[in-house]
């Protein structure tokens, strides 16, 4: 599997509704764990007030993440492989 990043502009409302995709994509998730695995994500506030995200995939492909989110409801604006990455230093918790 490869990673991706996927962006997801404009998706929700309310963090509850980020709350509640989240839920529908671990469990869309555990039914395919040979073609995606959910990493991390990142919200972000929108300019319009809405929030929305950055999320890293491992897949197996594009159309594996393209088919978790139509299984998930989830919206995709965006897939970028990723060709590597740099880690200055550990996210901050909140």
């Amino acid at each position: 599997m490869k990673l991706y990043a996927i962006l997801r502009r404009n998706g929700w409302k309310t963090p509850e509704d980020v709350h509640a995709a989240a839920d529908r994509s671990k469990k869309v998730g555990e039914e395919m764990p040979n073609q995606v695995r959910w990493i991390r994500t990142y919200v972000m506030a929108e300019a319009d007030g809405t929030l929305g995200s950055v999320c890293i995939y491992e897949a197996a492909s594009p159309e594996a993440v393209r088919d978790h989110a139509k299984r998930a409801e989830l919206g995709v604006s965006e897939i970028r492989p990723i060709t590597g990455s740099l880690i200055v230093r550990a996210d901050p918790t909140a």
